[in-house]
């Protein structure tokens, strides 16, 4: 105690104190009271001195093992662990720090597990804070409430309330946010304050409720109910900030489970901070790590959204422009054809056929000409071959009666008849005599 004060009042009692100092000059220590029963309203202890002597009266005391549950656990690579520890039968609670060994065992541990603790009281004198500081632990089984609550998840996830196909797809663009959390929290603010950052024109409707304790549960149920009812609601968000595994058992109750998953509107549950879970996150439609997260995945960006906008219209500039230019150098190239300059030109496609076609039907046309020529000299040959003027030619006659008929047989006259004979330059007429 000795050392301990002469080492905190050396620069007091030494060089006269700086322009900063102010008040009346400690006194030295043999100048103290003793005890504390001596000490009065004129002679008091500093807090120094009087948390100096809770530390050398907590330091004698013994170590012990400690039975409880888990129900919050940080360890740090540091090298430290902070627990708390709970007693499994009374609502009473104690906090627990250990370095070296025992933090490399710590991190074998989770929220829920009910352990067994070796370690020995202290008071941090600077703050005057009791805590139990740790050398070993032991687990003895897993806590009460954390296999109640897995036996709950196993339960309702067997009826499906935790099933994707449930899901219901968030607003792309909300107009009004329900939130439920507890009054003044500071899960309200976050949520708020981050929203209308990014799209200020959002409104909300907000529900007070305890978010821990025996009044969580049936106060969060009738929030989201009430949420629920509102038309103008378009998405609800549950927000609490961090806390122990023991403040988040409300969000872990059936009755919330249940009319999570029940309601109709989009519901982001935002409990804790990131690694903090309980059953309400399974049945809600979205997750949200933080109460910010949840506002920055339920509004969209108003920067985003302009930047979105913008390239769409420049995109939308662009093809116009690129329509627009392509069919410019289209008419461009219409308006440049000779079709268009010289119309005439369109003729002489048509007229060189005309002029081939001529060409072409015309020795088509001798062709045939040639040939049905060709053809009926080699019929009149064949026909004067076979005419009867070329036996006539060679001095035979044709005789025939005076109605045409060629006479082949003398029976066929009789005498005084009058016949026609056809020689080769005329006919003559001529009558029967007598016949045989």
């Amino acid at each position: 105690m000795r050392a301990y004060m002469g080492s905190n009042m050396r620069g007091s009692m030494g060089a006269p104190a700086g322009p900063a100092s102010s008040g009346p000059t400690p006194k030295p220590l043999d100048q103290l009271p003793r005890l504390a029963r001596d000490t009065t309203e004129e002679d008091p202890w500093p807090v120094s001195v009087l948390s100096q002597k809770y530390h050398d009266a907590v330091a004698r005391w013994p170590g012990a093992w400690v039975e409880g549950q888990i129900v919050e656990i940080n360890t740090r690579r540091t090298g430290s662990a902070y627990l708390t520890l709970r007693d499994n039968f009374e609502d009473i609670s104690i906090n627990v720090m250990g370095f070296r060994a025992f933090a490399t065992q710590a991190r074998e541990f989770r929220q829920g597990d009910r352990v067994v603790v070796h370690g020995r009281p202290d008071l941090w004198i600077k703050q005057t804070r009791l805590s139990f500081m740790a050398d070993r632990i032991k687990r003895v089984g897993t806590g009460d409430l954390k296999e109640q609550i897995d036996q709950l998840r196993r339960k309702l996830k067997g009826e499906g309330l935790f099933d994707a196909e449930n899901k219901v797809p968030l607003p792309e663009f909300p107009r009004r946010i329900g939130l439920i959390c507890a009054p003044k929290a500071r899960a309200e603010g976050d949520v708020i304050t981050n929203a209308r950052l990014r799209w200020p024109t959002i409104e909300f409707s907000v529900v007070h409720a305890h978010v821990q304790g025996p009044q969580c549960p049936p106060e969060v149920v009738e929030a989201i109910q009430k949420l629920d009812a509102d038309p103008a609601v378009d998405v609800i968000i549950v927000a609490r900030g961090g806390g122990s595994f023991e403040d988040l058992l409300g969000f872990s109750d059936e009755s919330v489970v249940r009319a999570t998953a029940a309601c109709v509107t989009p519901i982001v549950s935002a409990i804790g901070h990131e690694d903090d879970w309980t059953l309400i996150d399974l049945a809600a439609d979205l997750r949200a790590s933080t109460p910010t997260d949840a506002a920055k995945r339920v509004v969209p960006d108003l920067v985003e959204q302009e930047g979105i906008i913008q390239e769409a219209r420049m995109r939308i500039n662009a093809r116009i422009e690129n329509m627009v230019e392509g069919e410019t150098r289209l008419i461009e190239g219409y308006a440049n054809r000779p079709s268009l300059t010289k119309p005439q030109t369109m003729l002489d496609k048509p007229q060189r056929l005309v002029d081939e076609s001529l060409v072409r039907l015309d020795i088509a046309l001798r062709r045939i000409v040639d040939d049905a020529s060709l053809t009926v000299e080699k019929l009149q040959s064949s026909l004067t071959a076979l005419s009867p003027q070329s036996t006539l030619d060679r001095g035979y006659a044709v005789v025939q009666t005076l109605d045409g008929k060629v006479v082949v047989s003398p029976q066929q006259v009789q005498t005084d008849q009058d016949l026609t004979l056809t020689v080769k330059e005329g006919r003559i007429e001529t009558r029967v005599v007598s016949g045989q």
